[in-house]
C-alpha cells in the first residue's frame, strides 16, 4: 500500500510540478514520496514506482512530443521513456546505498546520475535538451543564477538533491548525529552557491523590443506581393514602436530570400533602421551559392548587413549549418533551437558578449520552455537575452535571470514586447570552465555505482555480514 501511496503522490506532483507550465515549488517535492519509499522496499518496488509515477506524470506532455513537428515521435518515445527510465535507476541507487548506510553518498549519487546522464543525451540528441528540472526553475532567479558557475546542471542537480537529501535524513537505518549529515551538507551547499554566485552589478541598458505576428508565417518569398505585403506590416510595425527602441527582433524564418530578393528586404529593413534610429534583426531562410541556410539577419542604420547562420537545424535534411559566431556593435545574434545547445551561447559568453538577440520559433505549448531554455543559456554565459517567436512567448530577461517583460503571441495582428535591458558582463565562470559540474556529477555518481555494486558483492560472497 505504501508502494501505491508514493507512486501516486509522486506523480501527482510531477505532473504539476514539470513539464510545459510548471508550478516551480513542486518540482523539488515530486521526487521525494518516491525517494522515502525507496530504502524501504525491495529494489524491484522502487524501480517499479519510480518509473511509474514519472511516465505518469509526464502526460501533460504527451500531446506536445507526439505531435511537436521538431522532435521525430521516435525520439519522443525515447525521450518520454528514457526518463523514467532514468529516474527509476537514480531512485533505485538511492535506496541500495541508503540501506548500506551511505545516506551522504546516497544523496549525492542519486541526482549525479540523472545529471550526468542528461548531459550525455545534450551531447548525442539532435534537438538537443529542453523541459528538464532546470527549466522549471528558469522564473527563479534566485535559484538560477547558480547556473553562472555550474551551469544549468547545478540547478537540475539542487532540484533533486533536496529531497534526496530529506529523505536521507529521514530514512531507517542511521542513528543519532548521521542523519543530519545530509541536511548539513544541503545547507552548507546552497549557503556556498549563494554566495558565490553573487550577481554582478548590472551595465548600462539597451531599449529592445520583440514583435511575432498573431498568425505564425514560415517564410515568405519576399519577392511575391505577399511577401512584399508582410515586409510592409512589419515596417509600419516597428515604425509604430515606442520613443529610445535601440534594437528589434522579429521571429525565425518570417521571410524566405535568395541572392535577387535579398536586396529587397535589406533595403526595405534598412530604411526604417535610419528612420527610427535602430538596428533591425529579422529572421531568414537564405539560399546562397553555399546553400540554403536558416540564418538571423541584422540591418543596422547604415554599414551593410550581417548575418548569423543557425549552427543547429534537427533533423532539417535541407538546411545547411552554420559553423561561426556573428557579433555586429558588441551585440551577439543566434537562432531558435541553438538554445538547446551550449556552444555558440558558451563562445558568446566566454567573448564578453553582453546581449544576444534570437529569432525563434515555437509550438504554442512549448513557448514558455523554450524561452525559459534561453534565459538559462544567457545566465548561464552572462548575456541577456531578446527572444522573439511565432507561436511563442516573445520575452526580454537580463543576464541575471530576471524576465523584463514577455507576452503570449494570438489574439492579435502583431505582439510587441518592449523593456529596457541591462547588458550583461559575459565571461561568467561557466563560459570560461565549461561542463566541470556535469564530470562532477559524472565522478558522483560512479562513486554511488561502484560502492553499491562493491557492498553488494560483499554481501553475496558472505551471506553473514550485516
Amino acid at each position: 500500500m505504501k508502494a501505491i501511496l508514493a507512486t501516486i503522490a509522486s506523480a501527482v506532483l510531477f505532473f504539476f510540478g514539470t513539464g510545459l507550465d510548471p508550478v516551480p515549488e513542486l518540482a523539488w517535492l515530486a521526487p521525494l514520496p518516491i525517494f522515502l519509499l525507496a530504502p524501504r522496499v525491495h529494489g524491484g518496488v522502487a524501480l517499479a514506482s519510480a518509473f511509474t509515477a514519472y511516465l505518469a506524470g509526464s502526460t501533460g506532455s504527451w500531446s506536445y512530443f507526439w505531435h511537436s513537428q521538431s522532435i521525430p515521435r521516435p525520439a519522443a518515445l525515447a525521450i518520454l521513456g528514457g526518463s523514467a527510465v532514468l529516474f527509476a535507476l537514480s531512485a533505485g541507487l538511492f535506496g541500495r546505498l541508503v540501506r548500506r548506510g551511505h545516506g551522504l553518498l546516497a544523496a549525492l549519487a542519486a541526482p549525479a546520475l540523472w545529471t550526468v546522464a542528461l548531459y550525455v543525451v545534450s551531447l548525442l540528441n539532435p534537438t538537443g535538451l529542453m523541459g528538464t528540472f532546470m527549466t522549471t526553475q528558469a522564473d527563479r532567479p534566485s535559484i538560477v543564477r547558480i547556473a553562472a558557475v555550474t551551469g544549468g546542471w547545478g540547478v537540475e542537480f539542487l532540484v533533486l538533491f533536496v529531497p534526496a537529501a530529506v529523505a536521507a535524513a529521514l530514512a531507517p537505518g542511521p542513528r543519532g548525529r548521521t542523519r543530519l549529515v545530509p541536511v548539513v551538507a544541503l545547507a552548507a551547499i546552497v549557503a556556498g552557491l549563494a554566495v558565490w554566485t553573487s550577481p554582478a552589478a548590472a551595465g548600462p541598458s539597451t531599449r529592445v523590443a520583440v514583435i511575432a505576428p498573431g498568425q505564425s508565417r514560415w517564410a515568405v518569398d519576399v519577392a511575391t506581393r505577399d511577401g512584399q505585403a508582410l515586409v510592409q506590416s512589419y515596417v509600419d510595425q516597428i515604425g509604430r514602436l515606442p520613443d529610445g527602441v535601440r534594437a528589434v527582433v522579429l521571429p525565425e524564418a518570417a521571410f524566405a530570400v535568395d541572392q535577387t530578393s535579398r536586396a529587397s528586404l535589406v533595403s526595405a529593413l534598412a530604411d526604417v533602421a535610419r528612420t527610427r534610429d535602430l538596428d533591425v534583426v529579422t529572421g531568414v531562410l537564405d539560399t546562397t551559392p553555399d546553400g540554403r541556410f536558416n540564418a538571423a539577419l541584422a540591418v543596422a542604420p547604415s554599414g551593410a548587413p550581417v548575418e548569423y547562420r543557425k549552427w543547429h537545424n534537427g533533423d532539417s535534411p535541407n538546411l545547411r549549418s552554420g559553423t561561426e559566431l556573428t557579433r555586429f556593435a558588441g551585440i551577439g545574434l543566434m537562432v531558435c533551437m541553438d538554445v538547446n545547445f551550449a556552444d555558440s551561447s558558451r563562445g558568446y559568453g566566454d567573448a564578453g558578449t553582453g546581449l544576444v538577440l534570437i529569432p525563434a520559433s515555437d509550438e504554442d505549448a512549448d513557448g514558455w520552455a523554450h524561452s525559459r531554455t534561453a534565459l538559462i543559456r544567457g545566465v548561464e554565459n552572462g548575456f541577456s537575452v531578446a527572444w522573439s517567436a511565432a507561436r511563442g512567448t516573445p520575452m526580454l530577461a537580463d543576464a541575471r535571470g530576471h524576465v523584463l517583460a514577455d507576452a503570449r503571441t494570438g489574439g492579435r495582428p502583431f505582439t510587441v514586447v518592449v523593456a529596457d535591458v541591462p547588458i550583461g558582463g559575459g565571461k561568467t565562470p561557466y563560459a570560461r570552465f565549461g561542463d566541470w559540474f556535469a564530470w562532477l556529477c559524472g565522478l558522483l555518481a560512479v562513486a554511488g555505482i561502484a560502492t553499491a555494486a562493491r557492498r553488494l558483492s560483499r554481501i553475496t560472497t558472505n551471506p553473514g555480514e550485516v
